[in-house]
C-alpha cells in the first residue's frame, strides 16, 4: 500500500536503517572507512488489543471495589494528556458537595470582577487552604448568593449543579461530571476567566493545609503535583450518616488527570476518605496500562 511505503520511508530516513550517506568532494589521500552497524530500525505501533485487555481488568477490579464500599460511591476521570476516561454513576446529580462548593464561590467571584481586594484576597486563601467556612460566608454573599450562583453554573455549562438554598452553600448539590467540568475550566479556561484568574484558584488548591490533602490526591505518583478541593459534612437527617468528597488535578511527566469522587450515606467521615482514596490509588496506578506501544523491527527486505 501506497501510505505504508510512504511511513516506512519516513521510519527508515529517521532511524538510519541501510542508509549510507555520500561524500561528496575531493578526498586528501586515502581514506580508510571502518564498517558500523547501523541504528537498528523500530516501528512503533498502539496496541489496542493490550489497551481493551487492561481497561476490561480495571473496570472489573474498580466494580468489585465499589461494591465492597459502604454508602453510595460516584467517580469520573479524564486524563486530559491521553484522553482517557472512566467512570461510575459520574452524572449522579444529588451528590452534596459540603466545602468542595468552595471553588465554586472563588471562581465566580473571579468571573465577576476578576481582582480581588487584598481582604477578599485574605479570604479566599482561608477558604481554599484552610476551608474556612467563615470566609466561604463572606465571600458567598459578595457573589450574589445562590441565585448568583446559579447563573454561573448555566454560563460555564455546569447543569448538574444546584446551589443550596440560602445562605447554606454547602448544600450545593453537584455530579462527577460536573467537578470535571469545573476543574477543565480552571486549566484550559475560557467562560469569562482569565489565565491569572485560573492560576490563582490552582496554586490555592495546590496549597491546602497538610491535614486537608488526603483524598484524590492518593492517585499521585512520585514527583507529581496535587491540586484539589475536599468536602465533608455529617448528615444528621440521612441516618446519622456523612458525606466527603474529594476532587482535583494530578499532572506529571506523560499525564493531567482530573479527578472527582464523591460520597454519601457513610458510617462515618474515615470511611468516605479510605474509599475515596482506595479508589484513587487503583486508578493512579494503573490508568497508564491503558495507554500501550508494541515495537517491531523493520522486515529484512527493507
Amino acid at each position: 500500500m501506497r501510505w505504508l511505503g510512504v511511513a516506512l520511508a519516513v521510519v527508515l530516513a529517521v532511524t538510519g536503517c541501510g542508509v549510507r550517506r555520500a561524500t561528496t568532494g575531493p578526498q586528501p589521500g586515502p581514506v580508510t572507512v571502518r564498517e558500523t552497524e547501523p541504528p537498528p530500525c523500530i516501528l512503533k505501533f498502539r496496541d489496542k488489543k493490550a489497551e481493551r485487555a487492561a481497561r476490561a481488568r480495571l473496570e472489573r477490579d474498580l466494580r468489585r471495589y465499589l461494591a465492597r464500599q459502604p454508602g453510595r460511591i460516584a467517580f469520573s476521570a479524564h486524563d486530559l494528556a491521553t484522553g482517557i476516561r472512566l467512570g461510575h454513576r459520574e452524572h449522579q446529580r444529588d451528590m452534596i458537595t459540603a466545602s468542595g462548593s468552595k471553588v465554586d464561590i472563588l471562581a465566580a467571584l473571579l468571573q465577576r470582577r476578576h481582582r480581588l481586594s487584598p481582604a477578599e484576597r485574605d479570604l479566599a486563601a482561608r477558604m481554599i487552604r484552610e476551608s474556612d467556612n467563615g470566609a466561604a460566608d463572606a465571600l458567598w454573599w459578595r457573589v450574589g448568593g445562590g441565585g448568583a450562583m446559579a447563573r454561573f453554573y448555566r454560563l460555564v455549562g455546569m447543569r448538574e449543579t444546584v446551589p443550596g438554598p440560602s445562605r447554606f452553600w454547602g448544600g450545593t448539590t453537584t455530579s462527577p461530571a460536573d467537578r470535571i467540568r469545573l476543574l477543565k475550566l480552571l486549566v484550559k479556561g475560557g467562560r469569562g476567566l482569565t489565565e491569572r484568574d485560573r492560576s490563582l484558584v490552582l496554586s490555592l488548591m495546590g496549597r491546602v493545609m497538610r491535614d486537608q490533602a488526603w483524598g484524590v490526591s492518593a492517585a499521585a505518583r512520585p514527583g507529581e503535583k496535587v491540586a484539589l478541593k475536599n468536602g465533608w459534612t455529617p448528615r444528621p437527617f440521612r441516618g446519622n450518616t456523612w458525606a466527603v468528597t474529594s476532587y482535583g488535578r494530578i499532572s506529571g511527566p506523560g499525564r493531567d488527570l482530573l479527578l472527582a469522587v464523591q460520597t454519601d450515606m457513610q458510617p462515618g467521615e474515615g470511611s468516605g476518605i479510605r474509599a475515596i482514596e482506595g479508589l484513587a490509588r487503583m486508578i493512579g496506578r494503573r490508568l497508564g496500562d491503558l495507554r500501550q506501544e508494541r515495537t517491531v523491527r523493520c522486515p529484512a527486505s527493507l
